[in-house]
């Protein structure tokens, strides 16, 4: 593929903007019906796999966290998440945006993160309703 058809890709694939890479196994948690349908079929389309569900049994690439406010405690999804996640591996978080049904304060995902043991490398526009938040353990983030 030329570079040119990589910067097009990235302008209508938001997965491959996130940087979802072929041959992830991505583990999906908090899937319900107000997902963004195409940040998950642009996904599986970069990485090449299906996403694999809650009862995936074995450490996965990334977790793609969908969380809204009514989700119940962010802190404890963050730490169940991270011993999913293989070294070096991360946590897209994915909260509804500002104005949205289950919007979670920007300052109540640092806290939890940082509760976690957890840093915030970026974050991003991740489709029309939702925003992301990519966290890495402090090891992954110092490779």
């Amino acid at each position: 593929m030329s570079a040119t058809a990589d910067h097009a890709e990235e302008r209508t694939n938001p997965a491959a903007r996130l940087g979802f890479e072929p041959g992830q196994v991505v583990q999906e948690i908090g899937y319900d019906d107000d997902v963004d349908q195409d940040l998950r079929e642009g996904i599986e389309t970069v990485t090449g796999q299906d996403l694999v569900d809650e009862d995936y049994d074995d450490v996965c690439d990334v977790v793609l966290l969908w969380f809204r406010d009514e989700d119940g405690d962010l802190t404890d999804a963050l730490v169940d998440a991270i011993g999913l996640v293989d070294e070096g591996g991360h946590i897209l978080l994915l909260t509804p945006k500002t104005g949205r049904d289950g919007y979670v304060e920007p300052s109540d995902i640092n806290e939890a993160a940082q509760t976690a043991g957890l840093s915030q490398t970026k974050s991003i526009n991740a489709g029309k309703d939702w925003a992301g938040s990519r966290l890495v353990t402090p090891k992954a983030g110092k490779r």
